[in-house]
Order: structure tokens, then sequence, then C-alpha cells
């Protein structure tokens, strides 16, 4: 069932919700460049156990897009507030959190900032604790994207143009994935008529015009002794071919959460729900039956 939540900070999130109201709660985070319907795979698994709850992140799919102060708005701590304004509305409790991508840094801000809201959390990459490894060639190589947002070219260039938003998804779709994963035509023609509606390319890259994307917050985040660590239990996962996020970046988890245990997938890359469903959902179900 679609729906749409009561407005936080003037915004209000387009979400659906499967399974049944009052069992376990989910709720599912997705990255960019993506929407809700990342999880398709993911909500026939987890349906018939809990309560899923699937929202369009501020800025995406069918959620508010404004054109407002990207860093004080679009920010992971405003996305956070939105995503907690609508647990709240739906008065969930014991939620498993998880997302990948822009998604997992949402869980994550959740975590820090409200630390009794989740009762654990299932993230796969992007992961603190990187610092400037993220400047090296290789890795430079791969974030160009990011740097590339924060030109008004990239409106000029894309926002509002089908084919260009097409071309441009489809890089970013094929180049992040394993290589036994593809995109099928009809889905990337529904991803691209969401994202090539005027205005609907600028909204969702103000994630990374709001300083949120992975080389800002690599290089700006507190060391380990100033960090505030992640307290609900969380499960990582770590795909094999993830470009944005090789695994042995993952070896400072325990600078930043306190109960982290990485679980490695083989085939996958970087979108995990699409890619690995059976192993995203097998690690949210077997949150849900703990104690």
């Amino acid at each position: 069932m679609s729906s749409r939540s009561a407005p936080v900070d003037g915004f209000r999130l387009a979400f659906d919700r499967h399974g049944t109201i009052g069992a376990p709660a989910v709720v599912l985070l997705h990255g960019w460049p993506g929407n809700r319907h990342d999880f398709r795979r993911v909500v026939p698994l987890l349906a018939d156990e809990a309560d899923v709850v699937v929202p369009d992140l501020r800025g995406f799919g069918g959620s508010d897009k404004h054109a407002v102060d990207v860093r004080h708005f679009y920010s992971a701590s405003a996305q956070a507030g939105s995503v907690v304004g609508l647990i709240n509305e739906l008065r969930l409790t014991d939620v498993v959190l998880a997302g990948y991508d822009v998604g997992s840094r949402v869980a994550q801000s959740i975590g820090r900032m409200y630390p009794d809201l989740a009762k654990a959390l299932v993230l796969s990459p992007p992961l603190p604790g990187v610092g400037d490894r993220v400047l090296s060639p290789q890795a430079q190589r791969e974030f160009w994207y990011q740097a590339f947002h924060q030109l008004p070219l990239a409106d000029q260039l894309i926002d509002g143009n089908l084919d260009v938003v097409r071309d441009y998804l489809r890089h970013f779709w094929s180049h992040w994935s394993g290589p036994n994963f593809e995109l099928a035509d009809d889905d990337l023609e529904r991803l691209a008529s969401d994202y090539g509606l005027p205005g609907a390319f600028t909204a969702s890259i103000a994630w990374y015009r709001a300083g949120a994307g992975m080389v800002e917050q690599s290089l700006t985040e507190p060391p380990p002794d100033r960090a505030i660590k992640v307290h609900a239990s969380t499960d990582v996962l770590l795909p094999q071919f993830d470009p944005l996020f090789p695994r042995e970046w993952a070896d400072r988890l325990d600078d930043y959460f306190v109960d982290a245990t990485p679980h490695l997938v083989d085939g996958a890359g970087h979108f995990t729900p699409l890619e690995c469903p059976q192993e995203f959902a097998d690690l949210i179900r077997d949150r849900l039956h703990r104690p």
C-alpha cells in the first residue's frame, strides 16, 4: 500500500507498506541512483513475517523535492529526521533498520542520533573509517561523479533530459554492479522516467551538495576517540565487487560501531538489495527473531 507521510521540515515521504501491521517492523532505505523500488526483491522475502516500510528519501521518487538550502534540508541528519518522523508516525517499535548507499548513511545517522530507536541495523557500504584512502588514485577514478554533482553544469546537462538521464543512470548501474547482474531494460526505463522529470535529477543530487557524499564525509569524520559510536547491534554486508568500497576499507568498524559483524557476499556488487536479496533478507530476518 502506497502512502505519504506527515511533513517533517515541510517534506513528505512517499512510502510503501507491506506485510502485517503490528508484526516486527523493518524499514528499508534505498540508495542513489535508485528509489524505494530497489527493494522489490527483498520485500517478498520478509512480508510474511514483518511489517515492512519502504520510503523514498527526501528528493527521491515520490517524496518531496523542495528547492531549499541543501545543507540544512538534505544532509544525512535531515534525511534521518524524516525517517524518524515516519517511524514515529506509524508507531513502529523494535525496528530493524536496513539500508545501502545513501540509505546506509542515513541508517547510521539514526543509530547515532536516536540510539534507542532501532533494535538492529543491517547495512552495506558506505561505512565509516575510510579516511584519506578515499583520495587514492584508484578511488578518485570512481568518485569523480561526487565532484561533478557539485557543479551547476550537472543540472544543465542532465536535469529534465530523459535520454541523458537514462544513459547516465545506465553507466552507474552497469559499472557498480557485479559481473552477473544487469538491470533489466524495463527497470531502467522506470527509473529513468522517475529521475528524468524536471527537477528530479537536481533533487537527487542534493544529497551530495549537502556534503553528504562519501569523499567529504570520509575526510571530515571525527577520529575514533571523538566519534559517537552506533550502539545498535549491526550486521554489515560486504559485497565482493563494489568498486566504491573495497572490502579492506571495512577494517575500522570497531572504531565506529559498538557491535558490528561483517558478512562477505561473493559475486555481488554495489546494489546489494537487487544483487543478493536473499542474503540481505536473511540478515534482517535473523535480527527480527532475536530477543
